[in-house]
């Protein structure tokens, strides 16, 4: 057996059953040796798409996914996506093939690459170990939770690996939950004893399983309000005490509650300047504290009073077994009531702006919300308009939602919601790109017909990219070089095999209802024609960080 086949054999033997790519003569025989064993194969039209459908398929299902390129421009091509889940500390694979020869056209220092993203680096180095250090690259992405590039030199691929190697590939063990530590424990547990009002913002390390079932049965101990950051959205859906999103999308009440807590503490969340609006969301005399499972992120964005090494779970755990009589905490009668009458985005008045030829963005959200069915998995990609789906379109769990954000590349959010809907076959994928994102990213169209997903693919289409626009048109800035003609997305849609609607006013809505009652052959693209006369208000928070 040859290196190549070994490799995409151990892959599968270490319980990878999903690879995405663009095939090339590198990857070829490795692809197809996945495949052989029993790996489902997904044919991208451009790398970065490929890797962004690995991304996000292994967040929304939990498991390690592969995304498989040609040495040289295949994983140049896909940077922009091994960077954003490198950043979102995504377990995964990248399988590139790589050239040894300095002289050769498609040389570069591959590890250097990965390295520069924050990926960590990994290599075939020869057939005797070739399955070993492949299992060990799965192991390094599964227990530290890293991208991992997995470099497959051509001279190495065609070699013979010894009898027997593929014995020794085996599944990594999950990765172990750090234990809290008992003192921290305990000065937890006596900021949660004192507080009037506190309240728990849950981040990406809650999403593990049993996070938000410990948490939310800890905030109902303390009587503490729950929030979460934008990528861990959904987590407590349903609860009466959640605000939903903390942060830059925040909505009005979930601002001033946030706001009036004398105790917030993050559970795996990072408290950044997004989730804390640059630390406004903070009270003067708030106590803040931080439990994570990595001690290098305590205090990293800001200051903290307590910081807790621990896994969220066992730590939430940990605080709820002494027992006791429920306390009321922040969960009285009057924020009962203001939650009820006030918390969504729905529920905020606003004017709408819309005109017959323009749509108000708010007003496609809510009625969006109403048509499309609940259960549902929603991509945003990143732009002007991406504050509408992530507040007006709610999802049923934290599984629900795919936010690859951490590196705001536009252009990832129709491959965002390719790989969420593999992960969630049972959910309808629900795009929502701005016109920029959408058009750069229009390739991938092909891959949603060819694959047959019923997917709703809902562009925001403001002729431009409307954050920029707003940002330096106050001061009189040209804006030529980010506003373009009208373009008829919808009929995009149609070249690639959907159906397709133009929306410019409510009623213009009928035709995605009569889409979501019929039988849904094919997927859907609506080119909404938004109002594009104001910024997003999320934008200020988001030009703060430039």
């Amino acid at each position: 057996m040859k290196v190549s086949e070994a490799v995409g054999r151990a892959l599968c033997a270490a319980g990878v059953d999903q690879v995405f790519g663009v095939v090339g003569s590198g990857n070829f025989h490795v692809t197809n040796a996945m495949i052989a064993a029993g790996a489902r194969f997904v044919a991208a039209r451009h790398e970065g798409g490929a890797a962004t459908m690995a991304d996000a398929y292994a967040r929304t299902s939990g498991e390690v996914a592969v995304v498989s390129v040609h040495q040289g421009p295949g994983l140049t091509n896909a940077m922009t996506g091994i960077a954003e889940a490198a950043k979102s500390r995504t377990p995964l694979i990248v399988l590139a093939a790589e050239v040894t020869e300095p002289r050769s056209n498609f040389y570069v220092d591959q590890e250097a690459l990965a390295r520069a993203v924050g990926a960590a680096a990994a290599r075939v180095t020869s057939a005797e170990e070739a399955v070993e250090q492949t299992c060990a690259a799965v192991r390094l992405a599964v227990r530290e939770r890293r991208t991992v590039l997995l470099n497959l030199p051509l001279p190495v691929q065609a070699s013979e690996v010894p009898e027997g190697a593929l014995a020794q590939a085996v599944p990594p063990t999950p990765r172990a939950a750090v234990e809290p530590d008992a003192a921290e424990v305990t000065a937890l547990a006596e900021l949660l004893g004192r507080s009037r009002r506190p309240v728990f913002v849950a981040g990406r390390g809650a999403r593990e399983p049993g996070g938000g079932e410990a948490l939310a049965a800890l905030a109902e101990r303390y009587g503490a309000l729950l929030a979460t950051s934008a990528v861990a959205r959904g987590l407590f859906h349903g609860d009466p005490w959640s605000l939903d999103v903390s942060g830059g999308f925040a909505s009005p009440l979930a601002v001033e509650l946030i706001q009036g807590a004398d105790l917030i503490v993050g559970w795996g969340c990072a408290l950044n300047m997004w989730t804390m609006r640059h630390g406004r969301l903070i009270g003067a005399d708030a106590t803040v504290v931080q439990v994570d499972d990595d001690p290098s992120a305590l205090g990293a964005h800001r200051p903290v009073h307590l910081g807790v090494t621990g896994d969220v779970r066992l730590t939430a755990r940990r605080l709820s077994e002494p027992g006791g009589e429920p306390r009321e905490g922040y969960r009285t009668p009057e924020t009962a009531a203001a939650l009820a009458a006030r918390l969504r985005w729905h529920d905020v008045p606003y004017e709408d702006t819309g005109t017959r030829e323009r749509i108000d963005p708010r007003t496609l959200g809510i009625a969006l919300d109403e048509i499309l069915p609940a259960e549902r998995v929603v991509g945003v990609d990143s732009g002007n308009f991406m504050g509408y789906p992530t507040m007006y379109l709610s999802v049923p769990d934290e599984k629900g939602f795919c936010f690859t954000q951490a590196f705001q590349s536009i252009g990832l959010g129709l491959a965002t919601t390719i790989g969420a809907a593999l992960a969630r076959p049972d959910r309808l994928p629900v795009a929502a790109l701005g016109d920029g994102g959408a058009l750069m990213s229009a390739v991938e169209l092909d891959t949603v017909r060819r694959l047959g997903l019923p997917m709703v693919v809902v562009v925001y289409d403001d002729e431009a990219y409307g954050a920029e626009v707003h940002h330096f048109g106050p001061d009189g800035h040209p804006l030529d070089t980010v506003r373009f003609p009208p373009t008829d997305i919808a009929a995009v849609g149609r070249g690639y095999g959907f159906e397709a609607v133009t929306v410019r006013t409510r009623a213009d809505l009928k035709a995605v209802a009569d889409w979501v009652a019929g039988p849904r052959s094919a997927p859907l693209l609506i080119d909404a024609k938004v109002v594009a006369d104001q910024g997003a208000w999320w934008l200020e928070e988001a030009f703060r960080g430039h």
